[in-house]
C-alpha cells in the first residue's frame, strides 16, 4: 500500500537519505543544524514537507512551501522543492504520485500556481515535470546566489 502524508518527527533519516540522492556532494552537518531546521519545518505554517511511504519505508519526498500573497485576490502560491524518489523505485510511478498529491494539496490550500525549478539538464526530468502539469514557458526563472557559493 501507498500512503501520502506529511513526514513527522521520526522521518529525519528517511528524508536525509533520500536527499543524499538529490545533492550526493552536499557535504553532512556534524553540528546538529540539519535535525533543527527538520523540526522548524515540521512546526511552521505553511511549509509542508511529504512523504510518500511503501510497505512503511519513505521512498519518495516533496517539500511544498505555501506563500502568503497579496496580489491575486490576496491567494497564495507555491514552490516546491526537493522532489526525490529513490534511485531503486525510479520510473515506478511514484514520482508521478507525490507530484500529484503534492499539487492537490497547494491547491487544497488555495494556491493559484505552484513553481518548481530543477537543475537537471536531463529530457526526461523535464518531460516528467511537464506530465505533471508544469510548463517551462509560462514564466522565466533567475536565480542569484551569494557570491562565496560558486554550484
Amino acid at each position: 500500500m501507498i500512503v501520502f502524508r506529511e513526514a513527522g518527527p521520526g522521518d529525519f533519516d528517511a528524508i536525509l537519505r533520500l536527499y543524499r540522492q538529490l545533492q550526493p556532494e552536499d557535504p553532512p552537518s556534524c553540528d546538529g543544524a540539519d535535525a533543527a531546521v527538520f523540526v522548524r519545518i515540521l512546526r511552521s505554517p505553511g511549509l509542508h514537507l511529504f512523504a510518500l511511504e511503501s510497505a512503511g519505508e519513505v521512498v519518495a519526498t516533496t517539500y511544498l512551501n505555501v506563500i502568503p500573497n497579496l496580489t491575486r485576490s490576496a491567494s497564495p502560491y507555491a514552490v516546491i522543492e526537493n522532489v526525490v524518489v529513490d534511485a531503486r523505485l525510479r520510473g515506478t510511478g511514484l514520482g508521478r504520485r507525490i507530484m500529484d498529491a503534492t499539487l492537490q494539496a497547494a491547491w487544497e490550500a488555495g494556491c493559484y500556481k505552484a513553481m518548481l525549478l530543477t537543475g537537471s539538464r536531463d529530457p526526461g526530468t523535464h518531460a516528467f515535470y511537464r506530465a505533471c502539469g508544469f510548463s517551462a514557458d509560462a514564466k522565466t526563472a533567475y536565480l542569484a546566489r551569494p557570491p562565496s557559493v560558486t554550484a
